[in-house]
């Protein structure tokens, strides 16, 4: 074999390795707050921000901090070093990636996620178009 073939299939081997570890530590999946809190490591956590316990800002250390239930309903403050993301009150779900430290989670991103126009319930109740229980009406 040619030396620059041997150089250049070991690089590839090399780079294939680097990529697949990096890889694998950024996808982990989603945790709950108590799976967070034993993996030491960064997690990402689906919850709710819980309304009936204020949300505070302080401009002078720049961190948002909220309380939120993870999808277990175990409930966690959530301190965030950034401003209050936009919709944060509309949110039907919260995404969070950062790690836990003691009985506070550190938010390193928060993903807010929005109610879509096409999964609105109608005014009555009933379910709208674009809806997975959506029927039409007969004609």
């Amino acid at each position: 074999m040619k030396t620059k073939t041997i150089i250049g299939a070991v690089f590839l081997v090399g780079f294939t390795g680097l990529l697949l570890t990096s890889f694998g530590q950024q996808v982990g999946g989603y945790m709950d707050f108590e799976q967070a809190a034993a993996s030491g490591g960064s997690a990402h956590v689906v919850g709710m921000w819980v309304e009936d316990q204020p949300f505070t800002y302080d401009p002078a250390s720049n961190v948002f901090a909220f309380s939120m239930s993870d999808e277990s309903g175990n409930v966690r403050r959530v301190s965030y070093s950034n401003p209050k993301p936009a919709n944060f009150e509309d949110a039907e779900k919260l995404v969070i990636e950062g790690y836990a430290d003691g009985d506070e989670f550190i938010a390193e991103n928060i993903l807010v996620k929005c109610p879509s126009k096409y999964n609105a319930a109608a005014p009555g109740g009933e379910t709208g178009p674009g809806h997975p229980g959506y029927e039409a009406p007969e004609s």
